[in-house]
């Protein structure tokens, strides 16, 4: 049964500028009359990015490039030698001996069920071997053959038809008969009736090897599946059947480059063809730079196969799964097949308009799809808004994939584009952070390898937004994209934010954006956001946003350099100095792991700074004794210092720090008076047991 994924509206405000009422939808995000804070974006950022961006997060705190995630290039030619790496021949016909000769000599049986499927094919005579693509079956089933003494062995035309498969079995004795992947389809699959009656056909010394691939079609045959060798195995066989000296095998063995690529999930027909490539720099010492990087050429050749997909095995759907298996790279697997037919939809909509996307509703193999992605699927705790969950999580075998497979879809296949631009555009405001997250992080490495299309076709576009989703999308696509390296970022928000004729949603962005990643440089940072205060010092949407980025920079591991550069601000430069306690008081309000009354960070940041940095001690009194005695902000800060009470009261460590920085903000009576006031009658009421202890650190005078 099948479904057009074009069946469900999808919400208007989602979609992209080609948007119709059949567009597919993803989970509809609650509507809000204010963005998410800048605290809490941060937050489920952190919590949902790919594990090759956190290089350049830590401490709580964006900045740094991590080189793994680009996709790197490749210069330089690999031969592909399809016969050492077994690679499917579709022609029929005798297999020259030589060839079988050939194979026998590199072929490595380590880690295999090879001698399994020899007793039964000895047995059976007849066998069907199943396993995914590029896995060694044409390899194992000739030397099957060959060990159970064939005098021949012919490949059959992969195009027979399952009825007519007896009549091609010769009546010589002694031969060998290999049909690898039979074309077949639903209406005529390859059933048990066609195995007897080839059987039948076959003397007692004549055997008959089918290999049968995800996509082979089979009835009342369970197949027996095909373990195949070590990748070590593969290469190190493949190796001595062609450096005679073990000296030298010992020497490329140890190369750094072949270590790399044993640590890699490579598959058996890229050990072969590395093995030629090694056995020249063996014998003329050249290749040494395609040796280098013959690991990612391999990566990338796959991916051009899938795409380019010349003998028409991969249907559409699944391009759109291994797309959205980059996107969503080690998440849950329900949910990246869920939104892969999202963007299957509008990739069938861009490829044939009056064609629709119809989705088989449960004739979907989970695992045979993850073995043509190279992917597995394993479970993993994970958590969630909802707290720590048990998930069923799917990730491509080899990290790399991710990056390499986006960036070549997005520059090597443009006419891709619209159908996967809508599609993060309804990611982005999807209700669920985990799929908002990916999306941005997706178009950062999109942006990486092409940022003026970027910056174009989504980011602006987002950041110009009605949709709160989606303009924080845009911040976060941003953020991610200077993690990585993607240049000129600081230069386009430094732009958005100083340009008096940008559009205020640009600002906004700008602002935003300038909290995550402006630790890297506090001091531009920081005059940038002051500039933008005395601007737009009367628009209380934008003072906010401006607060909430001072916030994020006072609670980076960049602290200590931006708390210095706040304290810079000149005496009478009120907008500035607004910004920076209105920034600071917020950053006060946040607690280890934003439990309700547990450790204050500013305050576990002052008892720290107090024995290692006195200098930025003195910052924090400064700034609170600023906010005490701002007029009409003095009951806002006098209760962010009760909620410190009440944690101390609930906190040895945090008792003993509070202790510490109230004798630093009574430094005169009216201070001392009032601190002593909030510490005996507390705030509505509530007086801590704590505020007794705590009374007796504050100076009598």
């Amino acid at each position: 049964m099948s479904t057009p994924v074009g069946d469900a509206a999808a919400p208007a405000e989602a979609a992209g500028p080609a948007e119709s009422p059949a567009e597919p939808a993803a989970a509809a995000a609650p509507e809000e009359a204010q963005p998410q804070s800048a605290y809490d974006a941060r937050r489920d950022l952190l919590r949902d990015i790919p594990d090759a961006m956190r290089g350049g997060v830590g401490g709580g705190q964006f900045g740094g490039v991590n080189h793994g995630i680009s996709g790197g290039t490749f210069h330089g030619g690999i031969t592909v030698n399809n016969l050492a790496a077994g690679g499917a021949a579709y022609t029929s016909g005798e297999v020259p001996k030589a060839t079988l000769k050939l194979l026998d000599r590199v072929f490595a049986e380590e880690g295999s069920n090879f001698q399994d499927l020899l007793e039964r094919l000895r047995k059976e005579r007849v066998l069907v071997l199943t396993g995914p693509r590029f896995t060694g079956r044409r390899t194992a089933a000739l030397m099957l053959l060959r060990h159970l003494g064939a005098s021949s062995v012919h490949q059959l035309d992969r195009s027979t038809a399952p009825e007519n498969l007896a009549e091609q079995l010769g009546s010589r004795e002694a031969r060998g008969y290999v049909l690898c992947d039979p074309i077949t389809t639903r209406n005529q699959p390859l059933r048990d009736t066609h195995l007897l009656a080839a059987r039948d056909e076959l003397d007692e010394r004549s055997f008959l090897v089918i290999t049968a691939g995800p996509h082979t079609h089979l009835e009342g045959i369970a197949g027996l599946p095909w373990q195949p060798p070590a990748t070590a195995a593969v290469l190190h066989s493949s190796l001595r059947a062609r450096v005679a000296d073990e000296g030298e095998l010992r020497r490329l063995l140890a190369l750094p480059p072949v270590t790399d690529f044993l640590s890699r999930h490579h598959q058996i027909r890229e050990a072969a063809r590395f093995a030629v490539l090694l056995e020249q720099h063996s014998l003329d010492g050249a290749g040494a730079s395609e040796i280098e990087h013959f690991s990612r050429a391999a990566l990338e050749q796959q991916i051009q196969e899938w795409f380019e997909d010349r003998d028409g095995t991969l249907h559409l759907r699944e391009k759109a799964f291994l797309v959205a298996l980059a996107a969503f790279h080690k998440g849950p697997y329900a949910l990246t097949a869920e939104l892969s037919d999202l963007l299957f939809g509008l990739l069938q909509r861009t490829e044939d308009p009056a064609l629709p996307a119809a989705v088989p509703v449960f004739g979907t193999n989970p695992a045979k799809r993850l073995q043509l992605a190279r992917a597995i699927r394993y479970p993993k705790e994970e958590q969630t808004e909802w707290g720590p969950v048990t998930q069923s999580m799917a990730a491509f075998q080899d990290d790399r994939l991710a990056a390499v497979l986006l960036r070549e879809v997005w520059t090597g296949h443009p006419s891709a584009r619209p159908a996967l631009v809508g599609w993060l555009r309804l990611l982005a405001a999807d209700g669920r952070s985990f799929v908002r997250t990916r999306a941005a992080s997706t178009v950062a490495v999109l942006a990486l390898h092409d940022l003026p299309s970027a910056m174009a076709l989504v980011i602006e576009d987002w950041a110009l937004s009605d949709r709160p989703w989606l303009r924080i999308g845009a911040v976060n696509a941003l953020a991610l994209a200077h993690v990585i390296g993607t240049p000129n970022i600081p230069r386009i928000i430094d732009r958005w934010c100083a340009d008096e004729d940008a559009p205020a949603r640009l600002r906004w962005a700008a602002i935003r954006v300038h909290g995550l990643i402006g630790d890297e440089r506090p001091a531009q940072t920081v005059e940038a956001l002051r500039a933008a205060v005395r601007r737009d010092g009367n628009d209380t949407a934008v003072l906010r946003e401006l607060a909430q980025s001072v916030e994020l920079l006072l609670l980076s591991d960049a602290r200590d350099e931006v708390l210095e550069e706040l304290l810079r601000t000149r005496d009478d430069d009120r907008a500035a100095i607004g910004l920076a306690l209105d920034g600071f008081l917020r950053a006060c309000g946040h607690t280890e792991d934003d439990e309700p009354h547990g450790r204050p960070l500013v305050l576990h940041w002052y008892a720290r700074a107090a024995a290692t940095r006195p200098e930025s001690a003195r910052g924090i009194a400064v700034l609170w004794r600023a906010a005490l005695d701002r007029p009409g902000g003095q009951e806002e800060a006098l209760d962010l210092l009760h909620d410190w009470v009440v944690a101390a009261d609930r906190d040895r460590d945090t008792e003993w720090a509070l202790a510490a920085l109230l004798p630093a903000l009574a430094t005169g009576t009216r201070e001392r008076d009032r601190l002593s006031h909030l510490l005996h009658h507390g705030v509505h009421g509530e007086v801590p047991a704590v505020s007794v202890r705590l009374l007796t650190v504050l100076p009598t005078h």
